[in-house]
């Protein structure tokens, strides 16, 4: 069948390009005389050429390579029913103040429809240092929710069923500590941890390479990586130990190449890294899961997801010798564009954050964070994430782009932009693999290298007004513009914090802490050894995170990156 649709295809190509001569020729070339077009030269959001007209002829060779859903290679997605089936998770992420706020905000959000929690952290959380640290001042519950010790776990799920919802939490370096906090909490409700799903985030690769939040050097935090993909897999059926992030990198300045590009990049360096230890790719890689930006360009996006969902597809069926369709089938969380809003005419970022849901669900996302309209302010108001949740309900229910599995499948721009895409990534991992991998690339600089060059071009467009930016380099208003509600931080929330974490330091048994210290020590100091077990221990012991992250230091080291300019 597919050399019958190659000569079909082949015929059908020359005999449209032959059309197309003509065309460009007669038509267009009478058109432009009179009316020129407003640019000499159309590029999409990553800077790739656009043509003015896609056509038969750019369609890809091989039929398979576009396919059918929940067939491999997945290129229109993972299941065979997508959203025919269930409708895309619709998880806003929440966290500020104490885990008490952050829990009022989860209830509030699941009163409203929301069908899965994510967790936003304080920076202290996020680094690994305790709420009063010194380094911790005037930070704590203000960019999320401050988590210190046990019972701050306990209080953030309070009265929520965590075998019925699943939560996603937004943490890399001290990720580990998060889940093991996690598990003590649902194992003192009696939960089954086989039946718990969502994810850590746990991509620390992406730290270096783009977001800069790291504790400890490359390669131990890589092991610290490798202990909880393989504890997760070994415990927690449902659960995604690592949620492989371009998010980040986007945000940082790279395009939708770059994104995905260094992503694959990541993604096989993790896994290097487990199989390496002797566990078997199929028996791990069916909870690796991952996080993508959804940008402006809107059919650029829905391609990337398309593409990427191809080539993942491909690397771990060729390279890594999956044999379980599970493992092949590349499943993410998307959200929207923070980067791109706005705090002139903020309104606007309700329009922007719109269009950016629908490329994501076009390109069959699995999970779905639409942004409020005042996060270029501060953290959402209730009022905004109401609004970006009723933009995903709908879209979900009241546009009928659910009802048929991949619409755009088969477009001649699309399929051209997916096929574009899956070879750049497979240049760039190239690339990377002639610079010794990932982790040499790193300390090389490469990633940052590029990223950053990719971020001053968008700079200088967008400066020029080459790139529109509707309310801050066209279309801008005069005087003050649009008031806005935002988020008001309780100015008491710190010092209650810091109250509680030094309550459990009185309450806990000294020596329980101390035996669980030098437990995990231990464990740290042998390099086949599993931290997970430990670090449950610590935590149930009352051991607050940045005590842990601290005595480790002493073992693991720490890192400073070398300055790409």
């Amino acid at each position: 069948m597919n050399e019958e649709f190659r000569l079909t295809t082949d015929a059908l190509a020359d005999a449209v390009t032959e059309e197309l001569v003509g065309w460009e020729r007669d038509e267009l070339a009478a058109f432009v005389r009179r009316q020129p077009e407003s640019r000499e030269e159309y590029r999409s959001g990553s800077s790739m050429p656009v043509k003015r007209v896609y056509t038969p002829a750019d369609l890809p060779t091989d039929w398979h390579d576009i396919g059918l859903p929940g067939r491999y290679p997945y290129t229109r997605g993972p299941y065979p029913t997508m959203y025919r089936g269930r409708t895309w998770t619709m998880r806003q992420i929440a966290g500020f103040g104490q885990a008490e706020e952050t829990n009022k905000r989860f209830q509030y959000l699941i009163a409203q429809g929301q069908t899965g929690l994510s967790v936003d952290f304080d920076m202290p959380t996020l680094m690994g240092l305790d709420s009063d640290d010194p380094m911790s001042l005037g930070e704590v519950g203000r960019e999320g929710v401050a988590i210190d010790t046990l019972p701050d776990m306990e209080a953030l799920f309070d009265g929520i069923d965590l075998e019925r919802i699943s939560v996603s939490m937004t943490i890399n370096p001290s990720a580990w500590i998060l889940l093991a906090m996690y598990i003590v909490v649902a194992r003192r409700r009696g939960y089954d941890l086989d039946k718990l799903s969502g994810t850590i985030q746990n991509d620390i690769l992406k730290e270096y390479v783009a977001q800069k939040e790291w504790i400890f050097p490359v390669r131990p935090s890589m092991r610290i990586v490798r202990d909880t993909i393989v504890y997760c897999s070994q415990h927690m059926a449902r659960y995604n130990p690592v949620n492989i992030s371009g998010y980040h990198i986007s945000e940082a300045g790279a395009n939708a190449l770059q994104e995905i590009a260094f992503t694959m990049a990541i993604t096989k360096a993790y896994v290097e890294d487990v199989v390496a230890t002797g566990v078997d790719v199929d028996s791990f890689a069916p909870r690796l899961s991952f996080f993508f930006v959804s940008q402006a360009d809107l059919f650029e996006e829905v391609a990337k997801f398309r593409a990427v969902r191809r080539f993942y597809a491909r690397m771990m069926k060729e390279t890594f010798g999956a044999a379980n369709p599970q493992s092949m089938r590349l499943r993410f969380h998307a959200q929207t564009a923070a980067a791109t809003l706005t705090k002139p005419q903020p309104l606007n970022n309700i329009i922007r954050t719109t269009l950016q849901a629908l490329s994501a669900v076009l390109g069959g996302a699995q999970s779905l964070h639409t942004n409020g309209l005042d996060e270029a302010y501060t953290i959402p108001s209730e009022q905004a994430m109401k609004v970006a949740l009723r933009t995903q309900q709908v879209i979900a229910h009241e546009t009928g782009v659910t009802n048929v599995i991949d619409p755009l499948g088969g477009s001649y721009y699309l399929e051209n932009m997916t096929d574009r895409l899956d070879r750049g990534i497979s240049e760039y991992l190239t690339r990377i693999e002639e610079l010794g991998g990932v982790v040499n690339a790193i300390e090389q600089g490469y990633f940052q290298r590029e990223i950053s060059d990719t971020a001053y071009d968008f700079a200088r467009r967008k400066a020029s007004g080459d790139r529109p930016v509707i309310g801050v380099n066209s279309y801008v208003d005069e005087g003050e513009g649009e008031k806005i509600e935002t988020h008001k931080l309780d100015p008491e929330s710190e010092a209650r914090q810091l109250a509680r974490l030094k309550q459990v330091r009185v309450d806990r048994d000294p020596d329980r802490a101390a035996a669980a210290m030098d437990r995990l020590l231990a464990v740290a100091k042998d390099p086949d050894a599993n931290l997970m077990p430990a670090t449950i221990e610590a935590v149930e012991a009352q051991l607050s995170m940045g005590e842990i992250t601290g005595a480790l230091r002493e073992i693991f080291g720490s890192y400073t990156e070398t300055p790409v300019f």
